[in-house]
């Protein structure tokens, strides 16, 4: 399978301060990919070194077949890139800006943007930096589907949007990638939308990669499993093999785990530990992002 994205030993540093170590990563053609993490633990750093913004104390970096800080004209064409905020070219009106982009992209398919800049009711003279949050964002929506690019980087598209026009962008977004095979690398602190998208997801912790699966194998292998024990509370440690995190509330104790339930009852029963109240919970991405990364 073609790999859009491949990281190798991926390490950085900032200063003495360690941010990536030895990160391994694959991202395949024609999928979705939602990266998650809390703050700090490197996220925006990967885009960085991914756009060649950031060259890694070690390790590689290919995108598209490409060292990422050697990426030739002709390979940026192919990348879109959403990066911490929105547009910078704010002086321009609406009509002037996408006349300047498309100018770089031989692809360019106006009908993009002209769609998006439609909805917002306003003239082709209206300039970028008289719009609110929102509309701005879909002047940057409609000008990186316009690009047309084989690769979309969207780091925390989400930022200052609301409810409705973080809908929208996921609305086009799967239009656009629906039978075209293109690929979509994103973060966002907003995992409830991240979830009605992705087909992948990847977890950073601290300094290291979590998980990287499926959201489907996600879904279907992770679990929450609550019970209550007053005389358990503080006996049961995370592990390895069995418990992936633990959260104690009174006498309620919650498991995180990609055991069974047959099997943690079986544990807890080595622990001595009476569980016949167990149950599973179910669980959106969300609260399986806490359970595995905690809530502090």
């Amino acid at each position: 399978m073609e790999h859009v994205i491949e990281c190798k030993n991926l390490t950085h540093y900032y200063g003495d301060k360690l941010v990536l170590n030895n990160l391994n990563l694959q991202v395949e053609r024609g999928r979705i990919f939602g990266i998650l993490g809390k703050n700090g633990m490197g996220k925006t750093t990967t885009i960085n070194i991914l756009m060649g913004f950031l060259r890694p104390t070690s390790g590689k970096c290919l995108v598209l077949g490409e060292e990422s800080h050697k990426l030739s004209p002709q390979t940026r064409q192919k990348i879109g890139l959403l990066h911490e905020g929105h547009l910078a070219y704010d002086f321009m009106n609406i009509k002037q800006v996408e006349k300047f982009y498309s100018q770089f992209f031989p692809g360019w398919k106006a009908n993009y943007y002209w769609d998006l800049i439609g909805k917002l009711g306003l003239s082709d003279n209206h300039k970028i930096r008289n719009m609110s949050c929102g509309q701005r964002s879909q002047v940057v929506m409609g000008l990186i589907f316009a690009q047309d690019p084989e690769l979309l980087i969207l780091d925390d598209y989400s930022m200052g949007l609301d409810p409705g026009y973080r809908a929208l962008f996921i609305d086009y977004l799967q239009e656009y990638v629906r039978g075209k095979n293109k690929t979509v690398f994103l973060t966002s602190h907003i995992i409830q939308d991240v979830e009605k998208v992705i087909d992948d997801t990847i977890i950073m912790g601290y300094q290291k990669l979590l998980l990287h699966m499926p959201l489907a194998t996600l879904k279907e292998s992770f679990h929450r499993y609550e019970f209550r024990n007053q005389q358990a509370v503080g006996v049961i440690k995370t592990d390895e093999k069995n418990i992936t995190n633990v959260e104690y509330v009174n006498d309620k104790i919650t498991l995180y785990s990609f055991k069974s339930l047959n099997d943690i009852k079986t544990y807890l029963k080595t622990l001595q530990i009476p569980n016949d109240d167990i149950v599973e919970i179910p669980m959106t991405l969300e609260e399986a992002f806490i359970g595995l990364t905690g809530k502090y």
